[in-house]
């Protein structure tokens, strides 16, 4: 298991990543299901696997939503 910072660095540098392949529209509002897809199939879900006192999914979609400025939405 990855600790929490490692996963955390990793996770909002991989948004950009993903972001990259998406048109202007796709990034108006980005989803977290499709980013966790695509992290999967890249082989980048031990990412998702850290202790937290939440979840790690939780975790990540803040930090998915604040890489792309959608706090707004929780």
């Amino acid at each position: 298991m990855k600790k929490k910072g490692e996963c955390e660095q990793a996770i909002r540098h991989l948004c950009h990543e993903w972001g990259r392949g998406l048109s202007a529209a796709e990034l108006e509002h980005p989803s977290f299901s499709a980013f966790k897809s695509w992290l999967s199939t890249r082989g980048y879900s031990h990412y998702l696997s850290f202790r937290t006192r939440t979840s790690p999914h939780f975790d990540a979609e803040m930090w998915f939503d604040q890489e792309f400025k959608q706090t707004w939405r929780n």
